[in-house]
């Protein structure tokens, strides 16, 4: 049974806030071309939460489809990343790095798209790894 714990984060320029409550249903680490590109980072985080367990606080966050699946969401103002989203689905994935205390979160327990691993990214074998995600077979 999940927790009633929450967890509150949000963007950088503080315009958008919002809540998780409970534990989260999964989580991983992406290494895919579009995260890279969205963040400038050479693989980013996530946690995944049932929709209706995510609350925004404040703020509107922009939506930008990279793909023919699924939606971004991110602060327009300061261009945070906040979630990503597979159409039809009723879970969403959360950018660990935009929550207040990402340390208070589970380990990812996969790696998605590790084809895309950049070289000197050190592997973690103690992770699950799949070269492409799961929901793409």
């Amino acid at each position: 049974m999940a927790s009633d714990e929450e967890h509150t984060g949000g963007c950088l320029c503080g315009a958008i806030r919002f809540r998780l409550t409970g534990d989260p249903i999964d989580g991983n680490i992406c290494y895919c071309t579009q995260c890279r590109r969205q963040t400038g980072s050479p693989m980013v985080a996530f946690v995944t939460y049932p929709a209706a367990r995510f609350e925004l606080l404040s703020g509107a966050p922009a939506s930008f489809r990279a793909s023919t699946f699924a939606t971004r969401q991110f602060c327009a103002g300061c261009g945070s990343p906040l979630s990503w989203r597979r159409d039809g689905r009723d879970d969403m994935d959360v950018f660990l790095g935009s929550l207040d205390h990402p340390e208070r979160m589970p380990k990812p327990p996969k790696q998605l798209w590790t084809q895309h691993r950049i070289s000197w990214v050190p592997a973690m074998p103690e992770i699950r790894s799949f070269l492409r995600s799961p929901a793409e077979g």
